[in-house]
């Protein structure tokens, strides 16, 4: 399939930034060089999310991002973006009840119990205002989450059996 001129517009502006931010040319970018990155575009986030952002999208598994997958990971983000921002309403924060909105626009159905818990993890003020970068990282966290899950989902029913080292497997690899 041909890429239309605006694709193929946006394909450009995404190797051009890749590139500069591919100080080394090696590529890759490492986790630092994507945190350093974001900074500049006032996207704050603790490192271990940002390793998070590569390891779901680190289709290679070597620990950096390719181009191709920086694409992947720049899809998702733009997304959770766009969701952010149809529900912000330029306030610069969502509420609970925005993020909820915010997640099945992006297709996630949470139960109560499962939305409050992580909505308590990453309200990072405690004041129950989301900005763009605590609700990017809640949800880096889901995607990963379920990403684990549909590869121990096998049989695509929704539910999954663990024993404790799957358990523990799980939680280290969704940990931001």
């Amino acid at each position: 399939m041909r890429m239309n001129e605006t694709d193929e517009k946006r394909a450009a502006v995404l190797r051009e930034w890749f590139d500069r931010v591919d100080s080394d040319k090696s590529g890759s970018i490492t986790a630092l060089q994507l945190k350093t990155a974001l900074a500049v575009g006032n996207l704050e986030f603790s490192l271990s999310v940002v390793q998070q952002m590569i390891r779901m999208y680190d289709f290679d598994r070597n620990g950096t991002m390719s181009f191709q997958e920086f694409v992947a990971l720049n899809n998702f983000l733009l997304k959770v973006q766009h969701a952010f921002s149809d529900l912000e309403r330029g306030r610069g924060f969502l509420l609970p009840d925005d993020v909820f909105e915010a997640l099945v626009k992006i297709g996630f159905m949470l139960d109560s119990p499962a939305f409050y818990s992580v909505c308590e993890s990453f309200d990072q003020s405690k004041n129950g205002r989301f900005r763009l970068d605590d609700f990017i990282s809640l949800c880096i966290f889901l995607q990963s989450a379920r990403n684990l899950f549909n590869s121990f989902d096998t049989a695509k029913q929704g539910r999954v059996t663990l024993d404790l080292n799957q358990f523990v497997y799980c939680n280290a690899n969704c940990r931001i």
